[in-house]
């Protein structure tokens, strides 16, 4: 079965193709761009080249798997209703998968030293945040998703005695968090989404509401009030 697979709860713009049978997942083309600013910009086209790049159509798909996030609301919504979209018009399910299980799954699972302590996977929350998550040695979520500022973060990966951190918020905060940071994955890995959700594509699972894990409120709101104009 042809699964498409997207991903925009980060500045990595992520597109591709994943062939999911009896004997496993295999990723048959895939894109990435990284641009936070140009979520909107870039996924549709991306979705087009991956199809082009494996000789598919549109119609070709089985499923859909989306990253539900967290991630900054403008960003990650792209993805989203891009998903539900091509879902509701192809005629075939959508499910979400928690975008940081991408970063910390294949982290705790590729990885013969993360299998003796857990896995920090951190994305950049900007507002000196990062969105976390913690997995075991076998790459099961044992802690989050959450948000917070890098040195609560910190704090509970050492209750959690965490052994080192993935992600582009682990980078970036490194000096804060006080472990070893992996260069990769940086962002989110599209096999290993694919691989999350691929059970319940095989059982022919009726597809999921795409429900973001936004955790915060978006940086622009709505005016509660009115400052009148005239006195």
């Amino acid at each position: 079965m042809l699964v498409l697979v997207v991903d925009s709860s980060t500045p990595a713009v992520t597109a591709a193709l994943a062939e999911v049978s009896a004997d496993g997942v295999a990723l048959r083309a895939s894109r990435c761009t990284v641009d936070a600013r140009a979520h909107g910009e870039l996924l549709a086209p991306q979705v087009d080249a991956i199809l082009a790049d494996a000789g598919a159509r549109p119609a070709d798909l089985a499923a859909i798997v989306a990253g539900l996030g967290p991630g900054p609301f403008t960003g990650l919504r792209v993805g989203l209703v891009t998903a539900a979209t091509m879902g509701q018009v192809l005629g075939v399910p959508t499910y979400g998968v928690c975008s940081l299980d991408g970063l910390g799954h294949p982290a705790a699972a590729r990885e013969p030293a993360a299998a003796g302590g857990p896995v920090l996977a951190a994305s950049d929350a900007r507002r000196r945040e990062v969105y976390w998550a913690v997995y075991d040695g076998a790459g099961q979520r044992v802690s989050g998703p959450d948000v917070a500022a890098p040195a609560v973060v910190a704090e509970r990966a050492r209750d959690l005695a965490v052994t080192v951190a993935v992600g582009d918020g682990a980078q970036r905060y490194a000096d804060v968090l006080g472990l070893p940071v992996r260069a990769e994955p940086r962002y989110p890995d599209p096999l290993a989404l694919a691989r999350l959700a691929a059970e319940r594509i095989r059982a022919g699972a009726p597809g999921e509401a795409l429900t973001p894990l936004y955790l915060r409120r978006p940086d622009a709101v709505a005016a509660t009030g009115h400052k009148p104009v005239l006195r």
